[in-house]
């Protein structure tokens, strides 16, 4: 078993390009999620219940202006990996995208999905909060920091996957079915009971880099249909750096379970009024391959304007 073991990333060097710009139309979503199974999602406080009660229908999510970036397949050429990069301006409706064809290919999300798993777990009352300590289970496991007990605090940034997967045993599987297909979150699919701790980066759940983007813009808006405390919590847990004018979150995942093997690193940036949700995905033929993942994204962020030159290295 391979899967992301924490953060990571290095610089590279400059190359110029133009930021977004609209061009051919490119599905980045479609449709929401229903809840459907015994003790199921409950109602959530905050802006998505109290517009429901108004009347007020949810944000509108389908089509939008995208832009092939051809010049920005240069960045993958020269680390010697293949993948996709999909920003989202979330304001505009805008998005630039290097290989679209892969953009819109599904695979498991690997550690990406704690962002969800998170969520749910808190949303649940499986986890009390972000600094209850969840057992890791004992026995040995392939990263030697994952062999103790943690709070989400310090488990999210490290990984931890058995304390994750002990998260997903709490919630339970019906739980867990109804609150991924009610997030919308790729495919929706967890599988059957027995695949509960590890559908995320053994599948069946899979996710697209452009269905990753619609998810964090969510997220980052708090319009899931999550209590606005809980969407807060993961939004602290995510942050990354804060610069001059601008403040970034992010997550990895990698997983050697399915093939090929996805290298991930998702995110958004906070310039003012402005958002901008991003998702990166390559396949990692070998292990150095998944250093390169932080590395890369923050590269597309700058070359596309949206992180400043400082900011290309973490």
């Amino acid at each position: 078993m391979r899967t992301d073991t924490g953060r990571t990333g290095t610089g590279r060097a400059a190359r110029g390009a133009r930021p977004l710009a609209a061009g051919c139309v490119l599905l980045l979503a479609a449709g929401t999620g229903c809840a459907g199974a015994a003790d199921g999602p409950r109602e959530p406080d905050g802006p998505a219940r109290k517009g429901a009660e108004a009347g007020v229908p949810p944000p509108a999510r389908g089509d939008v202006a995208a832009v092939e970036r051809e010049d920005l397949e240069a960045v993958f050429a020269d680390a010697g990996v293949e993948g996709t990069f999909v920003l989202y301006d979330v304001m505009e409706r805008e998005a630039a995208v290097v290989e679209p064809k892969e953009a819109r290919e599904r695979t498991v999300p690997a550690s990406t999905f704690k962002l969800a798993n998170t969520l749910v777990g808190l949303q649940t009352g499986a986890v009390g909060g972000l600094d209850e300590v969840v057992p890791y289970g004992g026995g040995p496991q392939p990263v030697d920091r994952w062999e103790r007990d943690m709070a989400l605090r310090e488990a999210f940034p490290a990984s931890n996957l058995p304390v994750y997967q002990e998260v997903a045993r709490r919630v339970g599987h019906e739980r867990m079915a109804a609150w991924v297909d009610r997030l919308d979150y790729g495919n929706r699919s967890v599988g059957e009971a027995d695949s509960l701790d590890r559908f995320w980066w053994e599948g069946p759940l899979e996710i697209s880099a452009m269905e990753q983007t619609d998810f964090l813009a969510r997220l980052a808006r708090a319009e899931l249909p999550v209590d606005d405390a809980h969407q807060e919590a993961v939004r602290e847990l995510a942050a990354l750096e804060e610069g001059d004018g601008y403040t970034l979150h992010g997550e990895s995942g990698w997983s050697r379970e399915a093939g090929p093997a996805p290298g991930w690193w998702v995110g958004w940036v906070e310039r003012g009024d402005e958002l901008f949700t991003f998702a990166l995905r390559i396949d990692t033929e070998e292990d150095g391959d998944a250093e390169l993942r932080e590395s890369l994204g923050r590269e597309m962020l700058v070359e596309l304007e949206v992180l400043p030159e400082e900011a290309r290295t973490a």
